[in-house]
């Protein structure tokens, strides 16, 4: 799943100073992408402070980065950076997260042979990671308000370590699909807080910019992890490419011990207030283009080897994943160079472009040539969704854009549990081959919402900055 930063409801209004020195920046909500955020802003809860003196009161105060000499930065913004090492620390967590989950789509037809047991069997350890993140998530995140943000951190991505190795020594398919409800409960964890974390690490004004830098980890994982994955299941075995994230996690325990900055967790009382959210105009259309756009997404995506295996094309794989991958890089890209201004047209060209890649599949599949131009729009169209889905569901939320997160993120895992399953009763039922067909049905209604949706929920214009 894929995501990057949401952005305040409303429209963008003119750029706004750099605060003084010692003031306490005003709240900004930055939203995990797929994920609830935190229950409350880390700025209400844990204003900035300076010994400097209050700029109202002090003559000699140092000018706004502006007005430096020579037009260069002031004292203010030099002090305003990012943290990049933990920045990085909670990328490489994203990545961790991003690629448990999607890890199995390309060693699919190795585990079904060493687990026993039939490719849309496999299938479901897709799913019962999204189960795990959606009947926890919301429950585990209320359970862990109060703790430390760091410990809640490292606790989550103990558990991917855990679950990742319990996978690759694992020959019982029980223990293998137990392992991986396991890492997608750790995975609820983590999403919870994640993009709350980076925001809570950057100056006000470079926060947008700190949870882009998180939430790098997911096209990473997209375009690297899994083609690397793949490729390495088969000129090794899939179980060290499981083996290979544990030792990446290891390694980031230690890094995020070391560089992280530890953060308080929320006060008593503080929770997102869902069922206010979604009586907010937009937010119900939003949802629904959440649910029905990532099922479709991921009936194909969670059997693409199965997929590819049937056409032929098994021993290309990690390439037609590369190209995915890739795609979705540029994708994300554009989307984040231009969804201030272009959020409903965005969303209309990804979903037109993924039915496009779905229409070539179902058609021209016998030539690989189409099959590997239809990954690549495939990728160009998925990869900036997510960030588009976040952030309309942000705007629409309005005052009450932590509910709609909340919401969609738990959506978001239903939706990808739900594919998991259809896709392995449509395997088994009809073959593969109605994969691209089923894709292309689910994008109709997709389509006539984000179109309808014009006043609330994917309104002309882009979103607020």
């Amino acid at each position: 799943m894929s995501t990057t930063p949401a952005t305040t409801p409303g429209r963008a209004p003119d750029p706004a100073p750099d605060p003084a020195p010692g003031a306490a920046p005003d709240p900004a909500p930055g939203v995990a992408p797929g994920t609830p955020p935190d229950a409350a802003s880390d700025t209400e809860r844990n204003p900035v402070t300076s010994d400097a003196p209050d700029a109202t009161e002090a003559p000699d105060a140092p000018p706004p980065a502006s007005s430096a000499p020579g037009g260069g930065a002031g004292p203010a913004e030099e002090r305003q950076k990012l943290p990049l090492l933990a920045l990085l620390a909670l990328a490489t967590a994203v990545f961790v997260t991003s690629l448990t989950e999607t890890l199995p789509a390309g060693l699919l037809t190795a585990m079904s042979g060493d687990l026993g047991v039939s490719a849309s069997a496999t299938g479901q350890t897709v799913t019962v990671y999204a189960l795990g993140t959606a009947l926890t998530a919301i429950p585990l995140t209320a359970a862990t308000a109060r703790w430390r943000r760091k410990r809640l951190l490292l606790v989550s991505m103990a558990g991917f370590a855990a679950a990742n190795t319990v996978t690759a020594v694992s020959s019982e398919y029980g223990l293998t699909m137990a392992a991986r409800f396991v890492a997608g409960v750790a995975a609820g964890l983590a999403w919870a807080l994640l993009a709350g974390y980076a925001r809570r690490l950057a100056p006000e004004r470079l926060q947008g910019r700190a949870i882009a830098v998180a939430m790098a980890g997911i096209p990473v994982a997209l375009s690297l992890g899994v083609p690397a994955g793949t490729y390495l299941g088969k000129v090794t075995d899939w179980r060290v490419a499981f083996l290979a994230m544990t030792a990446l996690t290891v390694l980031l325990l230690g890094w995020i011990a070391a560089a992280v900055p530890d953060q308080p967790g929320a006060r008593a009382g503080e929770r997102p207030g869902m069922l206010r959210a979604l009586r907010a105009p937009g937010v119900a259309a939003v949802l629904f283009v959440t649910l029905v756009f990532v099922l479709a997404h991921t009936v194909l995506y969670a059997y693409v080897a199965a997929f590819l295996d049937d056409l032929g094309m098994g021993d290309r794989t990690d390439l037609v994943l590369l190209e995915f991958g890739a795609a979705s890089l540029v994708s994300i890209w554009v989307v984040g160079a231009r969804i201030h201004r272009q959020l409903r047209l965005l969303t209309v060209t990804g979903t037109l472009l993924v039915a496009l890649a779905a229409a070539l599949l179902a058609v021209l599949a016998d030539h690989a040539a189409f099959v590997h131009l239809a990954a690549v729009l495939w990728g160009l169209g998925w990869g900036g969704v997510p960030t588009l889905l976040q952030t309309a569901a942000g705007e629409a939320g309005g005052a009450e854009a932590d509910g709609a997160q909340a919401m969609l993120v738990t959506l978001w895992n239903v939706a990808m549990a739900a594919g998991g399953v259809i896709g392995g009763v449509l395997l088994d039922a009809v073959g593969s081959g109605s994969f691209p067909w089923t894709l292309l049905a689910l994008l109709v209604p997709v389509l006539v919402v984000v179109v309808r949706s014009r006043s609330h929920g994917f309104p002309p214009g882009g979103a607020a900055t």
